[in-house]
């Protein structure tokens, strides 16, 4: 029976895997340059597709098929072009993640055991419609070794594909195996690579609470990522008013539209008056629109009322809940009940409140002092990020280069048997630590 068109492209980028796996870090690096300046040369060409993908949402925009928010998500400009060409040269910038030693230890006289990182295999990514998503994620997954199924939002094709095409091209040219990178378009292609557990080791999914909600429940492949941001802000008793200011605008104006902006302000009620009246102003300058508790709306009377549903909304756009609490662990408990484990800040001068606030919230960032907007790969230095994950197993926070990666054991012997190890003259295991690296061993065999 012939091969469908998924089922094929995830079989070659099976292949493709295995052979990427052992590609030396000179190599990788050579071809993530490649791809930089591939990006600025192409830069016409590949705002023209984008060009087509506007022209196209913008139809979609004026019939209530899109949101506004997500129609500027899908712009790119020569600017920007030159953002994404510096984040794919500071990958290449950044030590491989892969042959890495993470544990060795001497078993017994000439048998040793070595713990090194090592490519996951295959990802499977399905992202909304930001076409700078596929050159992140791509470019994360050359350098860790991992070969990548993408599928794009609908909204970007024209753009995915003339990203894809000038990714693959100069990629390939550089000795990265060909099939290592593929693309997927058809809706209808993403219910059958769910189902390729056999070729898919994990699968990013980036878009709306439902389709990411949508891809778990589907799917036996394990999957990487966060379902919403619904991040807060808790500005306490001892905040400087100044600075929380500053720190809540940003997390909220500076670009709403992103997974680590702020959707919910917690207020401390001794500090309540002080801060919401100019936060009030600040916020109706940038066209935010405010929903508070009681106490809110007799601080801010323009203020909408809030209703449980809002505690636990993502808006995405310049909407901005607001409550009052009376305690830090007021704060603490509400943003355990509602957040999503993605990102959340307190702004204090007190020590106690901080360390308190930072070891109890039970999210994937938690921050002193500092705009949620901070939660993002590159800003941690990771070079890019193929997503957040908010859940506990294997990657956590925004994931880079080492949340691609997996292990595996290399045992090293001359002969031995378990056999010699047990019974009443079994030999001791030594278990001592060894200090020579993988890499040393690996030249010597």
């Amino acid at each position: 029976m012939k091969m469908s068109e998924v089922l094929e492209k995830a079989a070659a980028a099976r292949k493709a895997a295995l052979k990427l796996a052992t590609i030396t870090t000179e190599v990788k690096n050579s071809a993530l340059l490649k791809v930089a300046s591939a990006i600025l040369e192409n830069k016409e060409a590949l705002l023209r597709a984008n060009a087509e993908d506007l022209k196209a949402a913008e139809g979609l925009l004026k019939r209530g098929r899109i949101s506004s928010p997500l129609f500027q998500r899908l712009k790119l400009s020569e600017d920007k072009l030159k953002e994404i060409a510096k984040m794919v040269r500071s990958v290449a910038e950044l030590e491989d993640p892969v042959g890495r030693t993470l544990y060795a230890v001497e078993l017994d006289r000439g048998l040793e055991l070595y713990k090194v990182s090592c490519p996951i295999g295959v990802i499977g990514a399905i992202f909304e419609a930001r076409p700078d998503v596929l050159p992140q994620i791509s470019v994360l997954c050359l350098k860790s070794g991992n070969a990548v199924v993408l599928k794009g939002g609908s909204e970007a094709r024209r753009s995915n594909e003339a990203f894809f095409n000038v990714i693959k091209a100069a990629s390939e040219a550089t000795g990265i195996p060909p099939g290592w990178i593929q693309l997927i378009e058809a809706r209808r292609e993403v219910r059958e690579l769910l189902r390729l557990d056999e070729y898919i080791d994990l699968l990013v999914p980036r878009g709306s609470k439902e389709f990411v909600k949508f891809i778990q429940a589907n799917t036996n492949i394990p999957v990487l990522g966060h379902a919403e941001g619904l991040c807060h802000i808790y500005v306490d008793a001892d905040a400087d008013i100044e600075k929380a200011l500053k720190i809540c605008y940003d997390a909220k104006v500076q670009y709403p539209a992103v997974c680590n902006a702020v959707e919910t302000i917690l207020v401390h009620s001794r500090i309540a008056e002080q801060f919401l009246k100019p936060l009030g102003k600040l916020y109706a300058e940038a066209g935010v629109e405010i929903r508070g508790d009681e106490r809110v709306r007799k601080i801010i009377p323009e203020a909408k009322r809030a209703t449980e549903k809002d505690w636990r909304t993502e808006y995405l756009d310049l909407i901005i809940s607001i409550k009052v609490v009376d305690s830090i662990q007021e704060a603490i408990d509400h943003i355990n009940t509602y957040g999503s484990k993605h990102t959340d800040a307190i702004v204090t001068e007190n020590g106690r409140n901080a360390r308190l606030f930072l070891t109890e919230v039970d999210s994937s960032s938690v921050m002193l002092n500092a705009s949620t907007r901070f939660s993002d790969g590159y800003r941690y230095g990771l070079g890019a990020e193929v997503g957040i994950s908010t859940g506990k197993i294997h990657a956590r926070g925004p994931v880079g280069l080492e949340g691609l990666t997996t292990s595996k054991y290399y045992l090293l012997g001359d002969g031995h048997v378990v056999a010699d190890y047990l019974g009443p003259e079994a030999k001791p295991f030594t278990h001592v630590p060894l200090k020579k690296r993988w890499s040393e061993v690996e030249r010597e065999l």
